[in-house]
């Protein structure tokens, strides 16, 4: 008689992967019977004041009213500062005129402003005491209507 071509190790194998495959079957036979149909209310979760999640709705008497407006997300908003004298006065620290620009020092504030040749209404040139209004350019505050104070 011929020898059987299963050795132990195969048929070890296969019975475990039989009994794996009934566990399997059985467990889901389990869940099946014991299945839950689950409601709105179940599903539902709230958030309360700490931001915690929980299964109880928040107390209605516990409500607070927020303002919308009053929330602050990142920077508070710079209200518009209308200049009672939108004319300011400066000196002219650098001007190219072959490249047609340069910068005003403001006596005020003491800030840089660039200026373009298409804002001047008089020539000037470095050292020049100016009056200019400040608008806002495509890179930033553009001095314009640029003239020279006598």
């Amino acid at each position: 008689m011929a020898k059987s071509q299963a050795t132990f190790s195969k048929k070890e194998n296969e019975k475990k992967r039989l009994k794996k495959r009934n566990d399997k079957q059985e467990k889901r036979e389990e869940r099946q019977a014991n299945k839950k149909r689950l409601t709105l209310e179940d599903m539902m979760a709230y958030v309360d004041e700490n931001g915690n999640l929980t299964s109880t709705p928040p107390d209605p008497k516990r409500k607070k009213i927020i303002n919308t407006a009053d929330i602050q997300i990142g920077v508070a908003r710079k209200e518009d500062i209308i200049d009672e004298n939108p004319i300011k006065k400066g000196t002219v620290t650098f001007f190219n005129e072959n490249k047609g620009y340069g910068f005003i020092r403001n006596s005020e504030t003491q800030e840089s402003v660039f200026v373009h040749v298409n804002g001047l209404k008089t020539q000037i040139k470095e050292g020049d005491k100016v009056s200019f209004e400040i608008e806002k350019g495509q890179k930033g505050l553009t001095a314009v209507r640029v003239s020279t104070i006598n």
